[in-house]
């Protein structure tokens, strides 16, 4: 069965599928393994260091997505507290790249010069609130981000967030915290949303560059593994709870909590502890460090092995029909008494 909603002819893709993008952990591999197999394949900017490994990677993807059934897309940190936001935007406006996904700050730029060449730009939202900003600023529809996501997660059940999208809004909805296999997708298109977002089912692949501590880690972790920490970036996160995480506690001290908060210092701060996160991050992904900061979703716990992405992909979509064939026999002829 072909799964076909809005989202398919939006972003040109055949499969309503969202490869989230994973801070120093998609690559170009995983993107092009993710566009054959019809997905928006998306990866942060902040991946890349220099304008040049950018521009030589959007201009791969761009050659490489001619005549697939998927598409790629970027994610930009629009908080100010990132040095690199307008430089990127910049990059990726310039080689107009087809989907953007805006986490933290405010989209409006990144919107404005998006719509001019025609592509489209989601918003990551993690509660109403946000929601009415960015759709007021015109965004294309919603990345809504629940409990349970890997990196920066959201305090509210998707089940919850995304009727309440769903009902107050008329642009689409991608759900993205949990979703580990096609039983989990079956229940967001069910609950209205035209597509989900996966990101730590795809850490634990054969494409995928991180270490194989940290893959394994995913398949070992279970739900209760998986902590939030804003030790990391200043934000809440969630993190495998490894020996290093608890030794370094997952909440920020006094100290850093006033430097977070005071009108003066915060953005600089912020700042600082994001590039400060960022280097402990690279760091945990190479081989033989012992001090692992690594994150992952909760979904880790529906994560049983370390695969090629097209496979994990195949049974997203077996899982799938078997969830619709399952509620299929729930139904009751109309004419017949329980």
């Amino acid at each position: 069965m072909n799964i076909t909603t809005p989202i398919n002819k939006m972003l040109n893709i055949e499969f309503p599928m969202i490869m989230a993008p994973m801070f120093l952990v998609s690559n170009e591999a995983m993107m092009k393994a993710g566009i054959d197999e019809g997905l928006m394949a998306t990866f942060p900017t902040l991946n890349y260091r220099t304008k040049e490994e950018l521009v030589q990677t959007i201009k791969n993807l761009h050659t490489y997505q001619e005549g697939k059934p998927g598409s790629f897309g970027v994610n930009l940190i629009a908080q100010r507290s990132n040095p690199y936001f307008e430089k990127h935007l910049e990059i990726c406006i310039d080689h107009k790249v087809p989907f953007f996904i805006t986490s933290l700050g405010n989209p409006k730029k990144v919107i404005e010069k998006v719509h001019a060449y025609g592509g489209k730009v989601f918003c990551d939202v993690v509660n109403m609130e946000h929601a009415q900003k960015v759709y007021n600023l015109g965004c294309d529809g919603f990345i809504a981000v629940g409990q349970g996501a890997g990196g920066h997660s959201g305090p509210n059940p998707l089940q919850i967030l995304v009727r309440k999208l769903k009902n107050k809004f008329d642009i689409p909805v991608i759900a993205a915290g949990g979703v580990a296999d096609g039983w989990g997708m079956a229940s967001m298109l069910a609950l209205g949303a035209e597509a989900v977002s996966v990101g730590t089912a795809f850490i634990a692949t054969e494409e995928c560059t991180v270490n194989e501590g940290y893959k394994k880690a995913i398949v070992d972790a279970d739900m209760e593994d998986i902590v939030m920490s804003n030790k990391i970036s200043g934000s809440w996160a969630t993190v495998i709870n490894t020996a290093y995480a608890k030794k370094i506690g997952n909440k920020q001290n006094f100290m850093e909590r006033m430097l977070s908060n005071n009108s003066m210092t915060k953005k600089y701060f912020k700042m600082w502890i994001q590039v400060s996160g960022m280097k402990k991050l690279e760091k945990s992904i190479k081989p033989g460090n012992y001090k692992t900061l690594w994150i992952a979703g909760k979904s880790s716990a529906l994560v049983e092995e370390v695969e090629p992405i097209k496979t994990i992909v195949d049974r997203f979509k077996i899982e799938l029909n078997q969830a619709f064939e399952d509620l299929e026999k729930l139904k009751t002829p109309a004419n017949l008494k329980l």
